[in-house]
């Protein structure tokens, strides 16, 4: 095999490399430095040292699912839950367009209150108010009718990580009811009618080998999605994980800066679990690759319920203090925050 340096001038010449190749960078940080540097070289290439910001609403935290990692799982009785009225979502949006955001994120896990006629009806009164702006889903799994019929009342993205390619080690993951082909397929309906796309993965989740992330990476070229979102899995003490030790940084910036030469266009998030494993991870992950960041909007007596995983950043902040303090963090990393809508750059 060639020596590592070469595999990296080849990944940013190609976009691939053979499985043998992605395993031989994957296992190792000795190569990392040549990784993130041409990573950072690419992104400058197509963004310049723009960083997007994106204003995250986590709206409701019920979901009907029992994902054996995640904090809100329907199974954990000690979840104190709640739901936003779509009064206060738009008081969120309001908030956040003054402070310049210029696309929001209604995050939430799936709540079967709210309905496509809810959610299409909080859709069109933020499309409504803030034409401007880029509207983003990311509330799991629907049917086609129901992704239709969001994008038809003003949804222009949709976040829907594919958590794992792998289907085995996704059945390790989710329980029975839950499965990777429904997963994948709903990821293609969003394409089919139109959306801009985010997948994404979880690294270092539980029984995860580097043959799963090479799965990953292989899938993401079939898929092409406009946003790739990963970050580090994190223990929550109320699941069935809660003895699984969390991922890693190193694994999961050299990922990051992978996929930045493998998708030169992408939005990828230097995401909140990277600063909450890390007090510098969201600057680390726009170094290696990263160009959006998505500071929380939600209000801040909710912030700690929505509680995927533990020891959450950013839970008590202000928006604006929020964004203030994560504004001077990206300046100081060589890189500035600017208030465009952030649509994908694609040849």
């Amino acid at each position: 095999m060639e020596n590592t340096e070469n595999l990296v001038a080849r990944l940013c010449a190609q976009r691939d490399l053979t499985d043998e190749e992605f395993h031989a960078l994957l296992v190792t940080d000795r190569w990392d430095a040549q990784l993130v540097e041409a990573a950072d070289r690419v992104r400058r290439a197509h963004y310049g040292v723009d960083v997007y910001i994106r204003g995250l609403i986590e709206f409701t935290n019920y979901c009907k699912n029992n994902c054996y990692y995640c904090g809100i799982r329907r199974d954990n009785r000690n979840a104190v839950r709640y739901r936003l009225t779509q009064a206060q979502i738009l008081a969120c949006c309001a908030e956040g367009y003054a402070l310049g955001f210029r696309t929001f994120v209604l995050q939430g896990g799936e709540d079967p209150y709210f309905t496509d006629d809810r959610l299409c009806a909080i859709v069109a009164a933020i499309r409504k108010n803030h034409p401007d702006c880029a509207i983003t889903l990311s509330v799991g799994e629907r049917t086609h009718e129901s992704y239709q019929r969001l994008f038809d009342a003003g949804a222009d993205r949709y976040l829907l990580r594919h958590e794992t390619a792998d289907f085995t080690h996704y059945g390790r993951l989710h329980p029975a009811e839950l499965s990777a082909e429904n997963r994948q397929r709903c990821l293609f309906d969003l394409k089919a009618i139109g959306y801009q796309v985010g997948s994404g993965f979880m690294v270092g989740s539980p029984y995860q080998t580097t043959e799963n992330l090479i799965a990953d990476l292989r899938f993401l070229q079939k898929l092409q999605p406009d946003m790739i979102g990963i970050g580090p899995y994190i223990t929550h003490a109320e699941t069935p994980f809660a003895g699984q030790k969390s991922g890693s940084l190193e694994l999961t910036l050299r990922l990051v800066s992978i996929l930045r030469l493998m998708f030169p266009y992408a939005l990828i998030p230097a995401t909140t679990a990277l600063g909450t494993i890390h007090p510098e991870g969201r600057e680390m992950g726009l170094k290696a690759g990263a160009n959006v960041v998505m500071p929380n909007l939600s209000p801040t007596d909710v912030r700690k319920l929505y509680a995927l995983y533990e020891n959450k950043i950013c839970t008590g902040e202000e928006a604006a203090q929020c964004i203030g303090c994560l504004s001077r963090r990206v300046e100081n990393a060589g890189y500035r925050v600017v208030t465009a809508r952030g649509d994908v750059k694609k040849a």
